[in-house]
C-alpha cells in the first residue's frame, strides 16, 4: 500500500463514523477569511472554537469528551486542523485533505490501476 493509498484509507476511516462526517461537514460549510503570509502560506484568520462545534453538533452548551475525542481523530487523520488562539482552539479543515479526497473521488473507475472484471 503506498503512503497515498494509506492517507486515504485513514482519512476515510475517520470519516465513516457519523458524528466526524457531521463535524467534518459543519466545518467544510464555514467560509473564513484568510491571512496571506510573507512567505505565502495562507492561513485562515478566524474559524469556529471547538465549543461552537460542539453546540453545532450536539445541541449541548459545553464541550464534551466524546467531541473532543472526534475531532482528534479527524485532526489525525489530517482531515482538520485545531489551533490555539488565546483561550480558544479553533478549528478548520485542511485545505490539502480536501484537494486529495477530491482527485481521488474525481478519478474515473480503474484509473487508480485496479480494474474490475
Amino acid at each position: 500500500m503506498s503512503e497515498i493509498e494509506y492517507d486515504l484509507a485513514t482519512m476515510f476511516r475517520a470519516l465513516g463514523d457519523p458524528t466526524r462526517l457531521r463535524i467534518f461537514e459543519f466545518l467544510r460549510s464555514c467560509c473564513q477569511p484568510v491571512a496571506v503570509e510573507e512567505s505565502g502560506e495562507v492561513r485562515t484568520v478566524t474559524g469556529p472554537t471547538v465549543g461552537e462545534v460542539c453546540c453545532r453538533v450536539t445541541g449541548a452548551d459545553g464541550i464534551t469528551s466524546t467531541i473532543s475525542h472526534h475531532l482528534k481523530e479527524l485532526r489525525l487523520a489530517g482531515l482538520i486542523t485545531v489551533e490555539r488562539r488565546g483561550k480558544n482552539m479553533i478549528c478548520g479543515v485542511k485545505v490539502e485533505a480536501l484537494d486529495a479526497l477530491n482527485e481521488y473521488l474525481s478519478k474515473p473507475a480503474g484509473a487508480t490501476g485496479s480494474e474490475c472484471c
